[in-house]
């Protein structure tokens, strides 16, 4: 089986920090080849943070920090292909399909080539920088943290810096300040 990577969110951070956020669940790839030829100086502060940590989402040509490894079957890895093209001719200017379907081609195969060693569900970021005038990218895997050097049943899921919980309307605590009565006494 073919395996590629998906866009995922683990919180609502890519709507805020790209400009176009990927929708969770698309297929992606590196999408390196957006920044060949652009200056670091030339990318607007939402174009940098893509540069440094997006992986391109195929259907919403937005980015996302992560993705999981995934099964695909054959012809999912060829609509993939397919509409990747078809982003690089409406986005990019690529003059037809033909034309985009080779550089498509290319990226996705990286992208499988990414995630052939790795188990399913292994999270991957992604870190590019400027290099020399290249463009170096590394990827890693992000691993839960019972497996790593930082976690340890004492401390009892305290582990974490942040814990987020959503909240409704009717469990928000009432706030109401009156700020008359506080007139004075500060």
């Amino acid at each position: 089986m073919i395996r590629l990577p998906r866009t995922i969110q683990l919180d609502a951070s890519d709507k805020v920090v790209f400009s176009n956020a990927a929708q969770p669940g698309e297929w992606a790839v590196p999408g390196t080849f957006l920044f060949w030829g652009r200056a670091p100086d030339d990318l607007t502060r939402k174009e940098a943070i893509a540069f440094r940590s997006g992986f391109l989402g195929v259907d919403s040509f937005g980015h996302a920090t992560l993705v999981t490894v995934q099964e695909a079957r054959p012809e999912e890895r060829e609509a993939m292909v397919l509409t990747l093209a078809q982003q690089l001719v409406t986005h990019l200017g690529a003059p037809s399909l033909e034309a985009a379907r080779p550089a498509a081609e290319e990226e996705v195969a990286l992208a499988e080539s990414l995630c052939r060693a790795h188990p399913l569900n292994t999270l991957i970021a992604l870190h590019r920088k400027h290099d020399a005038g290249d463009i170096r990218e590394q990827f890693r895997t992000l691993k839960p943290r019972d497996e790593t050097a930082f976690s340890g049943s004492h401390l009892q899921g305290h582990d974490r810096a942040f814990q987020f919980f959503e909240e409704t309307e009717d469990s928000l605590p009432e706030d109401h300040v009156d700020l008359f009565a506080l007139r004075g006494k500060v």
